[in-house]
């Protein structure tokens, strides 16, 4: 199928917009967008020339992720008939354009490497998460923002107590902070839980997702949310190889010949903190009686460092989400041999 390849480098006010010429074998720009639904209309526009021009049948769109100011354009490609957008990790575009000597960093030159990525690697398609996970997620954003604006008041107030000759006024507008945060934090925890309330199959996928050893209830939401990205970006046909290397589980031999071998690491693609979180998921869920301790212990006793192990674990509790996730059957423990 003939496509047309567009680039777009996002910034918060503007789309610097660029697409793959097959004929010449060259990256065109074609002009700099306001970042506004009246500019998308306008670049619909110019890429819909271009694809009469070239009789392409589809348009893809590849952008990178530039802290949410690429969403609404983002979605705006999702809804238009024969386009298909991508939001490749920015470390990709970026390492492919330094391998084939790509040195110049400017907005405009941005889109047209990107536009030649875009040919080039075929990025995987983006789709959005549905409305109701999307909202779930800013409301954990909020919460984390809360939470950790919480713990450097805390912490300010604590350092506060050392001052040789501190005045009152600190203390009083440190511990009204603290109080005041507590009160949003409560009342956000509440919001969320209406908005389980009233997602009922929400609510059903946090209740399936729960029955995994290690998971908890501080963890639970983030991980059902993750679930939900890997099935829509996978039609839900996704496999537990592919969410493992989305969260930068997966491992990454270093061999070279004979003479250069290093440890084994995993590739730490993806987002941090929730590998962050599967670890500490993996750290509480060895320590009860289930599967997963008796898969930790099994590889602790084949002499693999506990830290390992523990990524190891970690990797098992995304594998068994996604099996209970796809299949919105809770984990069964009677399926495994704790003495395997």
């Amino acid at each position: 199928m003939k496509k047309l390849c567009v680039g777009v480098d996002v910034s918060e006010k503007t789309l610097d917009v660029a697409y793959w010429d097959d004929q010449k074998q060259e990256a065109v720009f074609l002009g700099k967008y306001a970042n506004t639904h009246t500019g998308f209309r306008t670049i619909k526009e110019k890429i819909e020339e271009r694809r009469k021009a070239t009789n392409a049948e589809l348009v893809h769109v590849t952008m990178e992720p530039s802290g949410g100011y690429e969403q609404p354009f983002a979605h705006f490609v999702d809804q238009q008939d024969g386009w298909d957008g991508s939001l490749p990790n920015p470390v990709h575009p970026k390492r492919w354009s330094e391998a084939i000597g790509k040195r110049a960093k400017t907005d405009s030159q941005d889109a047209r490497t990107l536009a030649h990525y875009c040919f080039v690697s075929n990025p995987p398609v983006w789709k959005p998460l549905p409305a109701e996970v999307e909202q779930l997620e800013h409301l954990l954003d909020r919460l984390d923002n809360l939470n950790d604006m919480l713990s450097r008041e805390k912490n300010r107030l604590g350092s506060a107590q050392y001052h040789v000759k501190p005045h009152e006024a600190v203390y009083d507008d440190l511990r009204e902070s603290i109080t005041s945060l507590e009160d949003r934090i409560e009342k956000i925890q509440e919001i969320i839980n209406d908005h389980l309330d009233k997602h009922p199959h929400l609510k059903e996928q946090r209740k399936i997702l729960l029955s995994v050893p290690g998971v908890g209830v501080k963890s639970v939401l983030y991980i059902l949310i993750t679930m939900n990205r890997w099935g829509a970006f996978t039609h839900g046909e996704g496999d537990a190889n592919g969410i493992v290397a989305l969260l930068g589980l997966d491992p990454k031999t270093h061999e070279s010949g004979t003479s250069i071998r290093k440890p084994g690491r995993i590739s730490r693609q993806g987002d941090r903190s929730q590998r962050s979180r599967l670890y500490m998921c993996a750290l509480g869920g060895v320590r009860g009686n289930n599967p997963l301790r008796a898969f930790y212990e099994r590889l602790v006793g084949r002499g693999k460092p506990k830290k390992l192990a523990l990524v190891a674990a970690a990797r098992k509790i995304v594998v068994w989400c996604w099996a209970v996730f796809r299949s919105n059957i809770p984990f069964d423990a009677a399926r495994f041999d704790h003495n395997q």
